[in-house]
């Protein structure tokens, strides 16, 4: 069983077990993001990449958010069907990371878990949606990305409506 104490091991400057908002994620390729949202919006299901037929690889992408950010989540196989508007999840052991189309994404991963908490009774804001931020790496640390510039303050995937 993994160690919870208080000198648990802090991964990219997030504890493990730990629950981290929105607004604080940080790109990384480690599996440490914990944290609850409101499904917002989700796309149309996308094809497997190179011309593949497995619909293991179909993704989806979904707007989340919770009360203090917004950001892009990536469903993979059974998540496409297992999310809709409006539903409250929990991610444990998901990824802040760049995807294939360098499009930054939270997800699940392959050790991470998203399951259904709830419907609709979670508050939350659009903007800033983290997925828009531009990281770079910090000069002082480079194992540390540190935001350089928003790219839009609303997602330029799901547009907001006028």
């Amino acid at each position: 069983m993994a160690h919870k104490g208080p000198d648990a091991p802090v991964v990219s400057g997030i504890n493990s077990g730990s629950t981290v908002k929105l607004k604080d994620l940080v790109p990384a390729a480690t599996n440490n993001v914990n944290t609850t949202f409101i499904v917002l919006d989700k796309e149309a299901r996308a094809a497997p990449p190179h011309g593949r037929a497995d619909a293991r690889e179909e993704t989806c992408l979904a707007l989340v958010a919770d009360e203090t950010a917004a950001a892009h989540f990536l469903l993979w196989g059974a998540e496409r069907d297992a999310f809709e508007p409006g539903d409250i999840v929990r991610l444990t052991g998901g990824i802040f990371s760049y995807h294939r189309s360098n499009s930054l994404v939270l997800r699940a991963g392959r050790r991470g878990r998203a399951e259904k908490v709830g419907e609709f009774t979670m508050l939350f804001v659009e903007t800033p949606n983290m997925s828009e931020v531009k990281w770079v790496r910090d000069p002082g640390d480079p194992r540390r990305m540190v935001q350089e510039a928003v790219v839009s303050p609303h997602s330029q995937v799901f547009k907001p409506l006028q």
